[in-house]
């Protein structure tokens, strides 16, 4: 799936240049984070190149974020943080990534379909 541009990109860019650089003022390899995290080098190279289409789903690099941060010396919070920042507007990594909230008329007709279900299956059997 291709995801489009967005001003989110140069944010993103910036902060996983942070994220390497921040890995680099500590003295730590790429090699280390990796045996620490036990992160698939995949994952790392993706958090530190900043690329939205390389990236896992959010959640995933919510976790990964943390797992790096405490690696690295720094706070899971502030790095989760940076990064919710850099990617904000950034466009969904699925489809299924938006969810769309059920409206109180919706909820009230499952309601009344599963009721009047109910009452039919007891009918039938009565």
């Amino acid at each position: 799936m291709d995801l489009e541009p967005t001003d989110a990109a140069p944010r993103l860019a910036a902060f996983s240049t942070w994220l390497a650089r921040e890995r680099e003022l500590r003295g730590l390899t790429r090699e280390a984070v990796l045996q620490a995290t036990r992160l698939a080098p995949a994952v790392v190279d993706a958090l530190e190149a900043g690329d939205p289409a390389r990236l896992p789903p959010r959640t995933y690099v919510l976790g990964y974020l943390r797992a790096y941060a405490a690696a690295v010396g720094l706070d899971p919070d502030d790095v989760v943080l940076r990064y919710e920042e850099a990617a904000a507007g950034e466009a969904p990594a699925s489809p299924g990534a938006r969810r769309r909230r059920l409206t109180p008329r919706a909820v009230a007709l499952v309601i009344a379909l599963a009721a009047a279900g109910c009452a039919l299956w007891f009918w039938l059997r009565g």
